[in-house]
């Protein structure tokens, strides 16, 4: 039996604080076969989350218009929202953008210390009102092309895609099918990959003005803070 997850923060920089933390634990042993059958059992998770999205996506516009006016973003909303970000990480992680785990996801947007993927966003005191009317579309340009290769096209909450992250995970499968192992150095990979995706994500649903590195942070751990990871000045 694997001990519970909880991952103790890294020793932050002086006034840093993290905009956005994605971890994860690859699960052992993995079933040889069950992945051949996930897409079946996560379409629950599917149906919920493409309502929680519509939501999402209603209530980030509410939050474009009180940062403009207000330079803050709707504490309430913001919860909303990033639990569905973790939601969505969580299935993503047990289906098929990752497959690093056979735990059933559970039905919550609260985090859940013990479940193997994990995600949290530092709710931001204030943000530029004028990066809230040019950052989710103009300066992710560069953002939207790269995370566009990971994932084949556009995918939100944890549904499946066939770029190059779902090739990845699809590969591992394989490999755990015939070996019974999943192949460390692909997991490093796919959670570098999905670390990427989802801190573009909570950039341009203007979460944080940090802007997102161009930078493949792999392994199951974020990293130590780096310069560049430090909030923008105004």
């Amino acid at each position: 039996m694997t001990a519970a997850y909880t991952p103790a923060p890294p020793a932050p920089a002086a006034g840093f604080q993290r905009p956005v933390t994605v971890e994860a634990r690859l699960d052992a042993p993995l079933s040889r076969w069950l992945w051949l059958v996930k897409w079946l059992l996560a379409i629950p998770h599917y149906v919920a989350l493409w309502c929680l999205s519509v939501a999402y996506f209603v209530l980030s516009i509410v939050a474009l218009f009180a940062i403009v006016f207000t330079g803050r973003y709707p504490r309430g909303i913001f919860e909303f929202n990033v639990g569905v970000l973790r939601w969505g990480w969580r299935v993503a992680y047990y289906s098929y953008g990752a497959l690093g785990t056979d735990r059933y996801p559970p039905f919550t947007l609260a985090d859940v210390p013990d479940y193997p993927a994990r995600l949290a966003v530092a709710y931001p005191e204030q943000l530029s009102r004028g990066l809230a009317l040019v950052k989710w579309w103009l300066l992710a340009i560069p953002q939207y092309v790269i995370v566009g290769i990971f994932l084949g096209g556009y995918r939100f909450a944890g549904v499946p895609s066939v770029g190059l992250i779902g090739l990845l995970a699809i590969f591992a499968a394989v490999a755990l099918a015939f070996t019974g192992a999943y192949r460390p150095e692909i997991f490093e990979l796919v959670i570098g990959l999905n670390r990427w995706v989802l801190r573009v994500i909570v950039y341009v649903s203007l979460m944080t003005d940090v802007y997102p590195p161009f930078r493949l942070d792999l392994g199951e751990r974020e990293p130590e803070p780096q310069i560049s990871d430090q909030p923008p000045v105004y």
